[in-house]
């Protein structure tokens, strides 16, 4: 987390290096500390009470900041040995009472943690309990929470917080990006630029080998392309071969094209060079004027076809069906 945004966590983390002593209460167990720190979000002074809890009592608030499916043993790897080489978890995360039968508590940050000592109690570790501190916070309290929490952390996807970014400026800020920005304490041009990626098509994210992989630079690069009719269309087309070959790869079939490949195929698509045949007397078919394409000439009972290289599988592909509808017409 960055200096900035230090100052304005405190009051979440500060003094959990030196816990009370431990009671017991309802046959919870409770781990109590008092604070003078002002409250950032209220103003006020609070006691802090902290909770161990078993993590199946949880469930994830539905306007969390990560997507938690996406959370695996793999990418939490880190967070599951630090916890089990400490023997407990250090941070509490930060959760809403609910009151319900099936759930008590509510994540409003602490996913990752969740998780961590959800798969430690499954996998042979069953005295591990989930660390959390109780907060009454409203809606936009929570989400502004944990972006600061998250803000900095590159376990977060870009598409990820651009999501998380246009369904809060709807819900709590009347569409008003300026107020949204003052309340996250940034510039309106820096809050502009994931917005813009939560906007891209559909068929553009399906492109990437995943919706992690897409950065907000590269939603930059594709939104003047995208403003543009025919570049569009011509990017649709080439995204939807794409969509197809991570799909392949996703099946084992072939590998993954990487998001830096993919940004330069589809600005590759939107603006295509001018077609130059290189072999003599050679016949240019393309997917449309003007285009690279395939030259092609007849020698004999045989056909010789040129291409380039940086061809995309889109324009081969149509530049292909052209010539066998000739041949046929």
């Amino acid at each position: 987390m960055s200096k900035k945004h230090d100052a304005i966590f405190d009051d979440v983390l500060s003094g959990l290096d030196t816990p009370g002593t431990p009671t017991e209460r309802g046959g919870a167990r409770f781990l109590k500390r008092s604070t003078t720190i002002g409250e950032r979000m209220s103003g006020e002074v609070q006691e802090k009470t902290l909770h161990l809890v078993d993590p199946a009592r949880c469930r994830m608030w539905a306007r969390h900041n990560r997507d938690y499916a996406m959370l695996t043993e793999e990418n939490c790897r880190d967070l599951i040995d630090g916890i089990k080489a400490q023997g407990q978890q250090e941070f509490p995360a930060i959760v809403r009472r609910l009151g319900g039968e099936d759930h008590e508590f509510e994540v409003i940050c602490g996913a990752r943690r969740h998780f961590a000592v959800s798969w430690l109690r499954a996998n042979n570790y069953p005295q591990f309990r989930y660390l959390v501190e109780v907060r009454d916070l409203t809606d936009e309290e929570a989400f502004r929470l944990a972006d600061i929490e998250n803000r900095d952390r590159e376990d977060i996807s870009d598409y990820e917080r651009a999501v998380d970014y246009a369904e809060a400026i709807r819900l709590y800020y009347g569409g008003a990006q300026k107020a949204m920005a003052e309340r996250l304490e940034v510039s309106p041009p820096w809050l502009s630029r994931y917005l813009v990626l939560a906007k891209m098509p559909e068929a553009i994210l399906d492109a990437f080998a995943s919706k992690r992989d897409i950065r907000e630079r590269h939603a930059r690069d594709l939104k003047p392309l995208l403003s543009n009719p025919k570049q569009a269309e011509a990017m649709l087309v080439e995204a939807a071969f794409l969509a197809k070959t991570q799909a392949r790869a996703a099946q084992g079939q072939g590998g993954y094209v990487d998001a830096t490949e993919v940004v330069k195929r589809l600005k590759a698509a939107a603006n295509p060079k001018v077609a130059k045949p290189k072999l003599s007397g050679a016949q240019l078919f393309a997917r449309s004027s003007g285009e690279r394409g395939i030259a092609i000439r007849k020698r004999g009972k045989t056909y010789l076809a040129e291409f380039d290289a940086d061809l995309s599988e889109a324009s081969l592909r149509a530049a292909f069906e052209r010539f066998l509808k000739q041949r046929k017409g």
